[in-house]
């Protein structure tokens, strides 16, 4: 232990960090975000992982599974405890998060029962969203959990 915050990081940092790059402008801003995050910014915390990361990272084109693999090597895995289960499933429950995004979820809540700091991502539709974070905390707080700050790589970009 380092004592530096700790940082859950979820699948779409690594996807955009290792992505070639893109035409659509919104996702040219997130790749270079992310790109100055990670070369500036990352140091200053402890990243980890979990098997769900290294799974959705795996799949898809081989190419691109590759780069992002190899992005993930030597960060630490955080398991996919019996507590982070059941508080994936009080998320869904509770409809902090839907149904059909259980994967998400689960990396809310391997990053709670982990007592990660952070929770960097850029899944703005079911967990960067300012309309699910109270309902995402007030779960985990219900299950015995802090949530992790749930934010983007921009919004961890402090000078």
């Amino acid at each position: 232990m380092t004592g530096l915050p700790r940082v859950y990081l979820e699948t779409t940092v690594i996807s955009y960090l290792s992505a070639r790059p893109s035409r659509n402008l919104r996702m040219v801003a997130h790749q270079e975000i992310t790109i100055d995050w990670w070369t500036r910014r990352r140091m200053r915390f402890e990243l980890y992982v979990s098997r769900l990361v290294i799974d959705e990272a795996a799949a898809g084109d081989v190419e691109a599974a590759a780069r992002r693999l190899v992005t993930l090597n030597g960060i630490p895995r955080l398991e996919l405890t019996e507590s982070a289960s059941i508080l994936a499933a009080n998320l869904v429950t509770e409809a902090a998060i839907p149904r059909e995004a259980i994967e998400d979820a689960l990396h809310v809540a391997v990053a709670a029962a982990h007592g990660m700091d952070y929770l960097l991502t850029w899944n703005c539709r079911h967990i960067a969203n300012a309309a699910m974070r109270n309902r995402i905390g007030d779960v985990c707080a219900a299950s015995g959990f802090e949530a992790p700050v749930i934010c983007t790589p921009e919004e961890l970009l402090e000078d």
